[in-house]
């Protein structure tokens, strides 16, 4: 059971990273010769898309850390 989950946690991770990659990459090609206020509202959009993006690591890497603490209690039983 904890090796299933340990796989989708990874998983789960991978899609984070490449998500997060992908929208730093479309920040960084954005150019910016357009219009003040719609390129400062899509900048700003970009970042809260990579601060949540960043909650879900944490939240996935506190996962991790419950999940190891589970089987090692398991372990010593």
């Amino acid at each position: 059971m904890f090796m299933k989950i340990a796989i989708g946690a990874i998983g789960i991770g991978v899609a984070l990273m490449v998500g997060y990659l992908v929208i730093a990459q479309v920040k960084t090609a954005l150019p910016s010769d357009l219009n003040s206020t719609n390129y400062d509202n899509l900048s700003s959009s970009m970042e809260g898309v990579q601060v949540t993006i960043f909650a879900g690591f944490g939240l996935l890497a506190v996962g991790i850390i419950v999940l190891a603490a589970f089987g090692l209690i398991n372990i010593f039983k």
